[in-house]
Order: C-alpha cells, then structure tokens, then sequence
C-alpha cells in the first residue's frame, strides 16, 4: 500500500493558474484514497477562493486551508499542521505536474533513502510577447541559471541543495523544523540548506519533471528577478546556515565589479573592461548555441537581452538587499524587535525604531 499523500498548494490570487495545477495533480496515478490536497490561502480576493471551494464540493480530496498571515513560508507551516500525510509534497500554484509525478517521488524516497525527492522544472511562458521565448531559454540555461539542476536537467540522479517544490518524508519536519516565517522568499532554499546541515539528503530524479508558467514580458522578468535577488541576501539576517548557493551570489559580485569598473573609469577603463568584455563574448557564445540549438536565428538578437535583464536584476537587488540587511541587523542590534517593529523595519529598513 502507498503511503498517505499529503499535497500543499500555498497560494494569493492564483485564480489564473490553480484550476490548471489541482487537474495536473487531482488526475494524476497517485492512488486517490491515499491522498489530499491542501490548498493553503493567503486571503485571496480574486476569485481564487470561491474556485477552491468548487473543486473542494467537487472532490473530497482537496480542502482550504487559511494561512491568516499571508505569507508562503506561513502557508507551507499551517499545511503542515494540516496534513495528514506520511509523505509532504509541495506544487507551486503556478506549476503543472506529469500524471506520474507521485508516484516517482514517492518510490525514489522508498528506495533511495533521501528525504526529499524533486525533478527538472520544464519552464513554460505565462503569456506569448516578443521576448517569452528568450526568457523562457535564459531561465533553462546554464548561463542563466548556473548549476540549477532543476532548472536545466540532469541526465541521472543526482544529490543537489534543492529542487523545485519537494516531497519530503514527514518525519523531516520533526527534525529540522518548520519553513523560516521571517523569509517571504527564499524560504523552500534555506530549508533544503538547513535539511542538507542537519545530514539530510535531497534527491534530483532525472524523470520527475512539472511545467512552471514563468513571467513573459521584460518588465516583470526584472521586477521578479530583482526581487528574486534582493531575497538572496535578506535571509543572512534571518537564518542561522549559510541560507543561499554560490550561485545566488554570482549576480551580485557581477553588478558590484560593474559598478567598481563605472566609478574608476575617470583613471583608466581596464577593470570595466576585464568584466564587461569576458561576460559580453559569454554571453554571445551562450546565445549563439540557444539560436543554434531552437533553429531560431533571431534569438541572436534577443538572447543577450533576455540574459543580460536576468543577471544585471538579480545583482541589482542583491545590492539593494545588502543594504537593506545592513540596516535590519543595525535595527535588530539596537533592541529586540516585537512583530510590529520588525514588520516596519522591513518595510523601511534605515528608519529610527521605537
């Protein structure tokens, strides 16, 4: 007999995108008297709840769960204490999964002895535009990405730091803790990092794949990525392990050598030139391939743009999140914060705190 499914959805005014991930998930092979499916919400007002409520009336399998503060790491917690599960897997409410998904991570948990079971992520563009594309295959490069193995792919198993989403024995969750609720993002990385210090194992399993819906327009691909950065460096204030990879930091140093290259130009241009000229001909060869590769010869004009935008947002906020994290330690230095303090501290990071 399989072991008792438990499936976490956290969402906030995913009513675009939740009826597509609950029929990826309520259809799929996993054994439906060995399920549920908990959908985690945040005080949606989009319509997002009423649907929940329809597919609750519509299956058994699939309920609401209230997460009255909003946040994804607090949702994923009151999952948690929600599900019944041996096994805990989370889907993003903006991702798909493959009808064998389950039952994949399930077996390779049985049998590899891991803790955590994920695959590759087959990034898709939520909405058509010039540059879905190019964002889509700067998103599912190694250029891109670096090392990101859910995001690029292995051709075998292997032992990584994280993976999209999870399926988690739950027993982990005993011994590491629950999700950091001070982390509005970045909280699934700093989890698999804590599991990882604690002895834990996460596998990437080549054949466990989920479609993921990705940002299409260059306006929000920089809004989200310098999010996506600046929550790179925020969880050092709040987070005991080294909360992030060396490649969430790559960005960073990229931008900060730009800018060291931009303020030294007045004596000579050779540190903006050892950057700008090594990353440019990388980024040429990076886009030659992709075009190469999708038989798409106008990506030779697109793809230096679509991952420029990627590295230059994500290392921009990475350099406002170093001094937001400077002025929330200095704020936190000073005296314990309470909830309200800490929440306008983060809010306005360099103000006086009472």
């Amino acid at each position: 007999m399989k072991p008792f499914l438990s499936v976490l959805i956290p969402c906030l005014n995913e009513v675009r995108f939740l009826d597509r991930c609950l029929d990826s998930i309520l259809t799929g092979e996993y054994p439906a008297d060995r399920m549920e499916v908990l959908v985690i919400d945040g005080g949606s007002a989009d319509g997002t709840r009423d649907l929940i409520h329809a597919r609750a009336a519509a299956d058994l399998r699939a309920r609401l769960v209230e997460n009255p503060q909003g946040t994804t790491p607090w949702g994923l917690n009151y999952g948690i204490d929600a599900a019944r599960g041996e096994i805990v897997a989370r889907v993003d409410a903006h991702a798909a999964v493959t009808p064998n998904y389950f039952m994949l991570c399930v077996a390779y948990i049985e049998s590899s002895g891991a803790d955590n079971v994920g695959g590759s992520m087959r990034t898709l563009p939520q909405d058509g535009g010039p540059f879905a594309g190019p964002i889509v295959a700067a998103l599912s490069h190694r250029f891109g990405v670096g090392n990101s193995y859910f995001r690029i792919g292995s051709g075998e198993p292997r032992w990584v730091d994280t993976v999209f989403g999870g399926c988690w024995r739950r027993d982990v969750f005993e011994r590491v803790g629950r999700f950091n609720t001070d982390l509005r993002r970045s909280q699934d990385m700093e989890f698999s990092l804590r599991l990882k210090a604690a002895g834990g194992r996460t596998l990437l399993a080549p054949d466990v794949s989920s479609d993921y819906y990705a940002r299409a327009s260059l306006d929000a691909f920089w809004r989200h990525n310098f999010m996506n950065g600046e929550w790179a460096i925020l969880p050092f204030v709040y987070s005991d392990v080294v909360p992030v990879s060396l490649r969430h930091l790559i960005p960073l140093l990229f931008a900060l050598a730009l800018a060291a290259g931009v303020l030294l130009l007045p004596w000579t241009i050779l540190p903006l030139a050892a950057v700008v000229g090594p990353y440019l001909l990388a980024n040429a060869a990076a886009s030659c391939e992709v075009a190469g590769r999708l038989r798409r010869p106008w990506y030779l004009a697109m793809m230096p743009i679509a991952f420029l935008s990627l590295h230059l947002s994500y290392g921009a906020g990475s350099v406002y999140g170093m001094f937001r994290a400077a002025c929330l330690r200095r704020a936190r230095g000073r005296q314990p914060l309470g909830e309200k303090e800490l929440a306008r501290s983060e809010e306005n990071p360099c103000l006086p705190q009472p």
